[in-house]
């Protein structure tokens, strides 16, 4: 392809980031009108389920429906719902419902969230077709420098959520942090790491540039998925605490707290993906010691992107483990994930940006 050519397909790749990141803007709006106003009759299953007074317990379980039997000093009701009820971690919980952002049953036609996604796949489209470009543009992986690496992660982010969707997953309440995330990561590219179109570095010609960075990438956007739930567990678990114990939270926070999974449910959530996802990192590693040898003559050479990759497998290690054999869970496994993906971030980001090492051909 000759250079005129390369260089105007570049542009249009650009055009193409800032249109997409024009309709992110529009989703992100529409999913702030969906979490404020959307079904507020539907919400406040919780605090029935959580009241000082009245003791939640479960009853029957039939084939489509959970039952939920709550016993007050008023007499007995019977709440029913699709079968998205489950148990609280907390001993003083029993049978907490998932809020409407998770099972999406009627309140997943509700106008502001049906706009939200379609503006959210329009611009993952324009996003995907950004991302297609610039790979003809320069003929190779579009992934060999931090702003290629940053569009496509933020697009893998949004694939990976809208794939959850289509498999039916209950994860319409990801759509909100997610647009956010991917504004802001479109944002520091454009701005920030933004690079020509150019061709490989001797170091990177190699067929695992393709293995080695697109695991990493895929490994990113599910730890990334995992990460969110994790953090909104922590708003959720406080909120039923806070419930719990007798207290009544803002309306602000049960509009939007309400919207979201019951705290255990964004608990199995988060560590389920973590799980899968941690073998497919740890292959990640391995591919890239190879890659270092086949371009440098050594598989390990105490990189400070080698270190940081380490270090966020033994963070994620440490947080599997402590599930699996300490039986951790809720907070304190909470803030090993997390501690887990800002080990991601310092390895992608803050190392190309801040420090010297051998990868920093593919820095800014």
């Amino acid at each position: 392809m000759n250079l005129a050519m390369s260089e105007e397909l570049a542009d249009l790749s650009n055009y193409l980031i800032y249109s997409a990141m024009a309709v992110y803007t529009l989703a992100f709006v529409a999913h702030i009108a969906e979490w404020l106003f959307g079904s507020r009759s539907k919400v406040a299953r919780t605090a029935a389920a959580l009241t000082a007074d009245d003791r939640a317990v479960p009853a029957q379980r039939g084939a489509d429906t959970i039952s939920v039997t709550v016993r007050g000093k008023g007499g007995t009701d019977v709440l029913e719902r699709p079968a998205v009820v489950t148990r609280s971690a907390s001993p003083q919980r029993d049978a907490v419902p998932d809020g409407p952002g998770a099972a999406a049953g009627d309140e997943k036609g509700d106008l502001y969230g049906r706009i939200a996604l379609s503006l959210t796949v329009l611009a993952f489209l324009m996003h995907l077709a950004a991302v297609v470009v610039r790979t003809v543009a320069v003929e190779r992986a579009p992934w060999a420098n931090m702003y290629e690496f940053s569009t496509s992660f933020s697009m893998t982010v949004v694939a990976a959520y809208l794939l959850f969707l289509l498999a039916k997953k209950n994860v319409a309440w990801l759509g909100l942090p997610l647009v956010a995330t991917v504004l802001l990561d479109l944002g520091l590219a454009v701005a920030v790491l933004y690079t020509d179109s150019t061709q490989l570095v001797p170091a990177l010609d190699s067929v695992w540039l393709i293995i080695h960075v697109a695991l990493a990438i895929g490994c990113g956007a599910l730890m990334y998925v995992a990460v969110v739930a994790t953090v909104l567990f922590l708003f959720r678990d406080s909120y039923e605490n806070k419930l719990a114990s007798g207290g009544t939270p803002g309306k602000l926070a049960t509009s939007v707290l309400e919207r979201l999974p019951s705290s255990v449910s964004l608990d199995k959530f988060s560590y389920r993906i973590t799980a899968a996802v941690f073998p497919v990192w740890t292959f990640t590693i391995i591919a890239g010691a190879i890659w270092a040898e086949n371009a440098w003559g050594r598989y390990w050479g105490w990189d400070p992107k080698e270190v940081w990759a380490f270090i966020t497998w033994v963070a994620y290690a440490a947080y599997l483990h402590a599930r699996a054999t300490a039986g951790w869970k809720g907070r304190r496994a909470a803030y090993l994930g997390i501690a887990g993906f800002v080990c991601y971030l310092i390895n992608y980001y803050g190392v190309n940006m801040f420090v010297n090492s051998l990868h920093s051909y593919s820095g800014l």
